[in-house]
């Protein structure tokens, strides 16, 4: 009866050392992926904070071109009253001359 007792547990034993190899190895499996996981992640993080950056940095310069057109249609507009003054001005001319015209008759 020992001997079949024995036998009994070493087959247990053996049973269980199998079953615990398994899912050890099953662990290293996934183990792997959660190695290869945390570098991806690690990778992502690195992604995330450069797209950030970038995005910052495209930001900046949208609210520096913004400046630019606001400044540039101001400037515009100017040109537009000088472009006036200019017509006046050669219309003025043009009765100046037939006045100076007049008067030499």
């Amino acid at each position: 009866m020992a001997s079949a007792s024995s036998s009994s547990a070493r087959h247990l034993f053996d049973d269980s050392k199998k079953r615990l190899c398994a899912r050890v190895g099953v662990n290293v499996n996934n183990l792997g992926s959660v190695a290869r996981q945390v570098v991806r992640g690690s990778k992502t993080n690195e992604i995330m904070h450069q797209t950030l950056k970038n995005f910052t940095q495209v930001d900046v310069v949208s609210d520096y071109s913004n400046q630019n057109l606001q400044k540039m249609t101001l400037i515009l507009q100017h040109v537009g009253y000088q472009y006036d003054v200019m017509e006046d001005s050669v219309n003025h001319l043009d009765y100046l001359k037939e006045q100076v015209t007049a008067m030499e008759r």
